[in-house]
């Protein structure tokens, strides 16, 4: 009974791989090495490699711990627990396991992490069994044991990247796998692949990119995680830019303004004529250039005179008081490309004939704009898109050259790219530049249904008037009486008229261009 308990207790343990496995046998010949080879049920790689060197010579193995891998990888191999039984060191570094050994029998264990990989529903054992040896081997025989017997066996010999096959491998009986190799030249290596069952034991390969230009641009789950991140930040400034332009585009109804206080005027926030028509259309044109030099008159900043030029009638703008700081940057450079240092009048017709325009007085009018807080500093936006996309190349240069991950900086051009194209399309007015164009609309509607309008209410909102299109409208609820900044010399015209004609004098000069803010 005892008997065939012991026999069957054997057919069945016999047959199971071996976990538990004695030492390896002590090689036989000089230069030859018995090695025993374990995967542990956390992946870990058991190491036990006995080799024999004659007394009178030293062995020494340099094992590379980075090698290549496909897709600009390379496979990390890491080292630990080295114990030498008998003469010999040991050195393990980042890049290498060095092993030197001198005359005798020595015993080396270390544990391997790294050499298990999973794919396509198989594990993968691999390990180089024997290279890197300084002197030739003349036999090289092994065994692997695993918690399953393998499905698959590869073993290849020779020099590296060769496909020569060992001299043998196979499973024997009792589930371990087993290697031989004789006559191993020095520098040549036998590296063994072992395949098992998928969730046999857990893949721990570690693949890292490689120090190659080609391995600085692989994506690494940090890079990875930078791509999506980059790309949320760009949906979510997509979806700003498309709330600010549908918002930008549909201002809503009018507002309604106090802007008439008895007899007297004041415009809006202190906006400006000048300003008006940036902000209901966001582009400036003559009209714009007419209305802040008719407001300037208006100001006794300028006298406006009627004269006739062979029978046409012309006018005359003459400097009346010296600009101050009630005036804006705005103002100053109209008033300065109206009447320059030294010159006290000028008539329409010579601005006419100098084609006056807006174009050379957008700059100051865009920044004063942005000084207000209306319009947004789109330029200065796109500017540092462009900045950005420089030192995203100068990044991406310096991480290829030295740490990798050079995406980092490829991400860093994308969003200067993104920055700078979209700061085309976002609007220029800003939230307070919104409100206020409502305001001016509501400003628009006062003038219409305005009836009682005397001498200085026609003065003081005739710029905003000419500006807001209603010029016309509001001439007809004047009287016949010039006004305070109007000098009437030959009575054949109405200042309505000067209104008109100002625009038609600086209309020659790309009227209705965007600003460039």
């Amino acid at each position: 009974m005892r008997l065939g308990v012991l026999v069957a207790a054997f057919l069945v343990f016999g047959a199971l791989p071996a976990y538990a496995q004695d030492e390896p046998p002590l090689p036989t010949l000089p230069h030859s090495a018995e090695i025993q080879l374990k995967v542990e049920r956390d992946g870990a790689l058991s190491v036990i490699e006995a080799v024999s060197v004659p007394s009178d010579a030293t062995m020494t193995r340099r094992v590379p711990l980075r090698t290549a891998s496909a897709h600009n990888r390379d496979r990390i191999l890491g080292i630990r627990d080295v114990v030498i039984e008998g003469a010999g060191t040991s050195e393990v570094t980042a890049d290498e396991f060095t092993v030197k050994l001198r005359g005798g029998t020595s015993i080396v264990r270390y544990t391997v992490d790294g050499a298990v990989s999973e794919g396509d529903g198989v594990v993968d054992v691999s390990w180089q069994l024997a290279g890197g040896w300084d002197t030739a081997l003349e036999l090289v025989r092994a065994s692997f044991a695993a918690p399953r017997i393998p499905d698959a066996v590869s073993c290849l010999a020779g020099p590296p990247g060769s496909d020569l096959r060992c001299g043998a491998a196979q499973i024997d009986h009792s589930g371990l796998t087993r290697f031989n190799q004789r006559n191993l030249p020095a520098g040549q290596r036998i590296d063994v692949d072992v395949e098992l069952a998928a969730g046999t034991v857990p893949a721990n390969a570690r693949l890292e990119p490689s120090k190659t230009l080609g391995g600085a641009f692989v994506a690494t789950t940090p890079v990875k995680w930078t791509w999506g991140g980059f790309v949320l930040l760009l949906v979510a400034a997509g979806l700003l830019v498309w709330w600010l332009r549908r918002r930008d585009s549909r201002p809503g109804d009018a507002l309604e303004v106090d802007v008439f206080t008895g007899a007297g005027f004041a415009s809006p926030d202190g906006v400006l004529p000048g300003h008006v028509g940036s902000l209901l259309s966001g582009r400036a044109d003559a009209v714009d250039l007419a209305a802040t030099v008719l407001d300037l008159a208006v100001r006794n900043y300028l006298w406006v005179h009627e004269e006739l030029d062979d029978g046409i009638p012309d006018w005359r703008l003459v400097r009346r008081n010296p600009p101050d700081d009630q005036l804006g940057a705005f103002e100053l450079a109209v008033l300065a490309a109206l009447l320059p240092d030294g010159v006290e009048s000028v008539r329409l017709s010579e601005l006419r004939a100098a084609r006056t325009g807006i174009d050379p007085l957008r700059e100051a009018l865009s920044g004063d704009l942005v000084a207000r807080r209306w319009f947004s500093t789109r330029k200065r936006l796109s500017g540092f898109g462009v900045r950005l996309c420089f030192y995203g190349a100068f990044l991406t240069v310096l991480l290829a050259l030295t740490v990798g991950y050079a995406q980092l900086g490829v991400i860093v051009i994308a969003a200067g790219v993104a920055l700078a194209s979209g700061a085309r399309v976002v609007p220029a007015r800003t939230t307070r530049g919104v409100l206020l164009r409502r305001r001016l609309l509501g400003l628009r509607e006062q003038l219409e249904d305005r009836q009682d309008v005397d001498d200085l209410l026609f003065s003081r909102a005739l710029p905003f008037a000419l500006a807001l299109g209603e010029a016309d409208n509001w001439v007809k609820k004047a009287g016949e009486t010039p006004p305070y900044w109007y000098g009437d010399g030959t009575g054949f015209a109405r200042p309505g008229d000067f209104a008109a004609a100002l625009v038609g004098t600086f209309a020659g000069s790309g009227q209705g261009r965007r600003l460039r803010v």
